[in-house]
């Protein structure tokens, strides 16, 4: 195996793979940057996306298209951009440099590959980035311009002291090159400022303004920069080639250019979520549209019948839900959940049965005194019906038996409540049966949203809750939103539910199964 630790073998494995993929052959000096091939090979890709270039068989420009013009902003000693762009895209370069044995070096690999004259190489003062390499270009209009910056600030950061995470492992490869190349006043982060506040003053005299980052934290505050300057087009990439990430951010002044997705924006429209799905199988579905033909349901496809049962399901919940328009052999409901009623339905009865086990109920000598004054009332009414039937008193001996009929219901209702109370399961089948028929009540009507009012209980339970929210209060306010597809899938029936959009999708997850299940229990029942 090769020993990145070996300067020597590192230039040999570069020079080498110049040689054979692209038919380069180049001098690099040990004591200066020698670069890693594939994550140049990566930039230069990028920036073929950022400019749009089209590249015909055999590494030539494609018929028509317009010649490509770049600079490369502290070429090094091997020239790989420039040597790179020009052999595969016939790109035309200006490459910059500041050392002088990087230019040198630079300079005769241009000219042993026969590529002077596409790139140019020129020597510049230090500290000089795009402004004074462009004096005497006034009129040239360059595509884009590359760097790789320095990434450190000082020899320390360059030895990883106080900059690196303890927890990564050391670096495979040796780390060469000269002072100018590896290390800068602040580091990247202020030599890529640098190039910014000269774009600034160029502005549309380049397309495409893109630099290398070796750190990630270095990406959010150059982007942040870039906002405060109001610059238009921002984007950025990830470079992943073996251990190494690196980082490019590009920026263009001009309206026209096309913009990259960044990575992870592009994995998102690349790699939608999945529906979230459970299947009604036909001996279901036959068991629910005999259950739907005894409660006078129109539905007779097997998609009709297990639709109207999921719509019945929400409707108890009190979900709102309504109907819209769909594929061929498929119906689909619009799912909006306002709060979550599907997740401890059981412990909710419970506890209203408590509170009405737990209403104010009179004292036995209260009901013993109104028990005597009825009875005195019974034997009045009886005596002026023998004497004077037709008086305002025989009205009120016919209201006697209804108070007696109304104080037994409200005694019967306390004892059917302590009863519900001490027998949980049978409480639990009554309440079932009677939402069934509520919601007959509602599908009957032909609403899929019918509003419930509410009972005493639940409004003594819940006084904090006193009207009903207006629509735009609900429109604002809500746990999460679904598209729900009903279609065939052979005799069975599959049922998807899509996120759209919410708080947290577990929400949707909970309330697939909950349907699922209702489904199910219906069957068994």
């Amino acid at each position: 195996s090769l020993n990145f630790k070996d300067p020597e073998a590192v230039r040999a494995l570069t020079c080498t793979l110049l040689k054979e993929d692209f038919g380069l052959a180049i001098d690099i000096p040990v004591e200066r940057l020698i670069p890693t091939v594939p994550l140049r090979l990566n930039y230069i890709h990028w920036v073929e996306d950022l400019i749009g270039h089209r590249r015909a068989a055999g590494h030539r420009p494609a018929a028509g298209s317009l010649p490509r013009r770049g600079i490369d902003i502290g070429t090094g000693a091997s020239c790989i951009y420039p040597l790179l762009g020009a052999t595969l895209n016939g790109w035309y370069f200006l490459a910059t440099e500041v050392d002088d044995m990087c230019f040198n070096y630079a300079k005769k690999n241009v000219e042993q590959n026969n590529l002077s004259d596409l790139i140019k190489v020129v020597k510049v003062p230090q500290k000089t980035l795009l402004m004074d390499a462009l004096k005497e270009e006034s009129e040239i209009v360059y595509d884009f311009c590359m760097c790789n910056p320095p990434f450190f600030a000082n020899q320390l950061e360059a030895k990883g002291v106080n900059s690196r995470n303890p927890r990564r492992p050391p670096p495979s490869s040796v780390n060469t090159g000269g002072i100018t190349e590896i290390m800068a006043e602040g580091g990247e982060l202020e030599f890529v400022k640098r190039i910014i506040h000269d774009s600034l003053q160029l502005k549309k005299r380049l397309r495409w303004y893109s630099c290398m980052l070796g750190k990630k934290c270095s990406l959010a505050p150059l982007k942040e920069e870039l906002r405060i300057q109001g610059v238009p087009k921002v984007t950025h990439t990830e470079f992943c080639q073996g251990r190494t990430m690196r980082w490019a951010l590009a920026w263009s002044f001009y309206d026209d250019v096309h913009v990259p997705s960044p990575p992870s924006k592009r994995r998102k429209l690349e790699k939608p979520r999945k529906p979230i799905t459970f299947m009604v199988l036909a001996s279901t579905v036959k068991e629910l549209s005999i259950k739907a033909a005894a409660m006078g349901w129109d539905a007779v496809e097997a998609i009709a019948v297990v639709r109207s049962w999921v719509e019945k399901i929400l409707t108890d919940l009190k979900v709102q839900h309504k109907r819209v328009p769909c594929g061929k052999d498929e119906v689909s409901l619009f799912v909006t959940a306002i709060e979550n009623s599907w997740i401890h339905v059981r412990r909710k009865k419970r506890e209203r049965i408590r509170q009405l086990r737990e209403l104010p109920r009179a004292s036995e000598d209260t009901l013993q005194a109104m028990e005597e004054g009825k009875n005195s009332q019974k034997s009045v009414s009886n005596n002026l019906d023998c004497e004077n039937p037709k008086t305002e008193d025989s009205e009120m001996g016919f209201m006697a038996p209804d108070e007696d009929v109304h104080l037994t219901a409200g005694d019967k209702l306390t004892e059917e409540s302590a009863a519900k109370e001490e027998h949980g399961e049978h409480v639990e089948e009554e309440e079932e049966e009677t939402e069934t028929k509520r919601g007959e009540t509602s599908l009957g009507r032909g609403s899929s949203n019918a509003k419930e009012e509410p009972c005493p209980s639940e409004e003594a339970s819940n006084p904090t809750v006193e009207k009903e929210q207006s629509p735009k209060e609900t429109s604002r306010c809500f746990l999460f939103k679904c598209l729900m597809n009903v279609k065939k899938e052979g005799n069975d029936v599959l049922a998807e539910m899509h996120w759209v959009e919410g708080q947290n999708r577990d929400l949707m997850n909970q309330l697939c199964t909950y349907l699922r299940n209702q489904i199910l229990r219906l069957v068994a029942s």
